[in-house]
């Protein structure tokens, strides 16, 4: 073992005891069944949706139990830091409405008392308890080169023998303190890596608390702990970061994405060898995604549905997503109304081990199923952020004709017992409703577009024409007018349309069309498409004056 005065000549001579962190960051004060749980995500990409996913659901438990939710970065991989992470981190869980009771930044939670949060901030918290395994023999400095850690691997690969840096092949594990002081002396960069007490062939089981028991190979690696002497900040590796962390934040509940059950026979030797008690684990399953006959995990590369900006651009609604989400979580969530699936809370016995299929159809129709229990009012409040960052000219119309967009979204939506569901997500605002403003509403002046479905573009000039000449409001409000779509059956009539479809069916060459021709003339004209609410309570929502201008831009 390396004598305490190299050791600690290894470190800043101010550098706290471990004990002073001990002090620093007491355990909280909090019933026993409150659980501290948190997230912490690496800003080395956008944010995925399974980490909101993930992070819904430690917000929950913690809520739910009267414990604490944090958020934590874990940067300790500065090679792959990407600009603007940590921002798009902050507006995606503000999208989401996922606020952390502890968290560095303002925007993401409120300022707690066992932060920083951030990794990178926190060198000082690791280096106190790497010394500490130093000087109790469980670390040691390693000077192994690129090339010599090739070559271990190469001759283990030629041997038959099991990979990794351990045993006789960890070269510096027992090197004499003269050698290291020489290398020391030579400036040549080292890691630390910890000693691991793993037996290579030996099982060790432990308790997830999702999965039960489980049993995976000892970890005899000498991982590293601390990154290499020529690096600055001299940061901590994950495993040995999140050990330190989770322990000082006083976390009692660790979930995370079930890529770590590898992990932990080694987090537990971590643990053990600085003296911290073990922390509950429970890992979930990933997303998934149907691929052909097959499921995968949900990926970041290949998946625009992986990333969070995919929901913020659609403006698929919030509450929406989280039910579905939840549901993926327990699946008797997914029965309940959507306000009482957001208020129970999550239970863990009821996770699946296999991961849950994404299937954006089901979230559309989730969606739809949701924005058809909004008042017309809410649905504008919802619309108009939306608009306000990714569509400026229909927020401008919706400004500007509030009455109108509310007229509108009245229409066989309030008042009736199956509203309409063409409505997902925001985003197909203009596409359902935007054909209500004359300002962005493109006029049909063309008799032969193929919205007409193949008729005669005399026959059509002759329907708008005539609807134009003896036009009738319909009757006021609200819900439909069926009198006012008899003066549509009497032009047909008298144009020579068929007035039932079986009829033109029958004898096609009779008629120039049947009645359901004639009236798609008219909602062509009215509304741009050949499927719209019932033309008459459009009608009625236009106005008299706006209905002729767009039934007389025939050319």
């Amino acid at each position: 073992m390396l004598s305490a005065e190299l050791i600690d000549s290894l470190f800043p001579a101010d550098l706290p005891e471990a004990a002073h962190w001990e002090e620093r960051y007491p355990p909280r004060s909090l019933p026993p069944e409150a659980l501290v749980t948190r997230i912490a995500p690496s800003p080395t990409g956008w944010l995925h949706i399974g980490t909101v996913y993930t992070a819904d659901v430690n917000l929950d438990l913690a809520r739910h139990s009267g414990g604490v939710y944090l958020l934590r970065i874990e940067d300790t991989d500065q090679a792959r830091f990407e600009e603007g992470a940590l921002a798009q981190f902050e507006a995606g869980f503000a999208y989401f409405g996922i606020r952390a009771d502890e968290a560095d930044s303002p925007e993401a939670g409120d300022p707690g008392q066992y932060g920083p949060y951030m990794q990178s901030h926190r060198t000082k918290i690791y280096q106190s308890f790497v010394r500490e395994l130093l000087r109790q023999g469980k670390a040691y400095p390693c000077f192994a080169t690129r090339e010599e850690l090739a070559a271990i691997a190469e001759k283990q690969k030629a041997t038959g023998a099991l990979p990794g840096y351990y045993g006789d092949w960890a070269i510096w594990r027992d090197a004499p303190e003269d050698q290291v002081r020489a290398r020391l002396d030579a400036g040549d960069p080292y890691v630390v890596r910890f000693r691991s007490p793993g037996v290579g062939g030996r099982r060790v089981s432990y308790t997830d608390a999702i999965r039960g028991e489980l049993s995976f190979d000892d970890n005899r690696n000498d991982v590293v702990i601390l990154k290499s002497s020529d690096t600055e900040p001299r940061l901590p590796t994950y495993h040995f970061a999140h050990a330190v962390d989770d322990h000082l934040m006083r976390v009692t509940l660790v979930l995370r994405a079930d890529e770590w059950l590898s992990s932990v026979p080694l987090h537990h030797q971590l643990f053990d060898a600085l003296g911290f008690p073990r922390i509950r684990y429970a890992h979930v399953a990933p997303l998934m995604k149907q691929d052909g006959g097959s499921r995968r995990k949900l990926s970041k590369r290949r998946d625009p549905e992986a990333s969070v900006n995919y929901y913020i651009d659609a403006g698929i609604p919030v509450e929406a997503t989280q039910y579905y989400l939840r549901g993926l979580a327990n699946g008797r969530l997914a029965e309940l109304p959507f306000a009482q699936a957001l208020a129970e809370p999550l239970r863990l016995d009821e996770f699946g081990v296999a991961g849950p299929l994404l299937d954006m159809v089901k979230l559309d129709d989730v969606s739809a199923d949701y924005v058809a229990t909004l008042p017309g009012g809410v649905i504008l409040d919802r619309v108009l952020p939306w608009a306000d960052a990714y569509d400026k000219d229909l927020a401008r119309v919706l400004r500007a004709d509030r009455e109108l967009a509310l007229r509108a979204l009245v229409i066989e939506r309030e008042g009736v017992d199956n509203p309409r569901k063409d409505l997902r997500k925001w985003s197909d605002f203009r596409a359902v409703y935007g054909f209500f403003f004359a300002s962005i509403f493109e006029l049909v002046t063309d008799p032969a577009d193929e919205r007409f479905n193949g008729l005669d573009p005399d026959l059509v000039r002759a329907m708008a024409a005539g609807f134009a000449a003896g036009y009738t409001e319909p009757g006021p409000g609200p819900g439909r007018d069926p009198e006012w779509f008899e003066q549509v059956r009497s032009l047909a009539g008298a144009l020579g349309f068929a007035m039932r479809q079986k009829d033109y069916k029958a004898n096609p060459d009779a008629y120039p069309g049947h009645i359901g021709h004639a009236s798609g003339v008219i909602r062509v004209l009215i509304t741009g498409s050949q499927q719209s609410p019932d033309l008459s309570e459009v009608a009625r929502a236009l106005g008299k004056a706006e209905v002729l201008r767009r039934v007389t831009a025939l050319a």
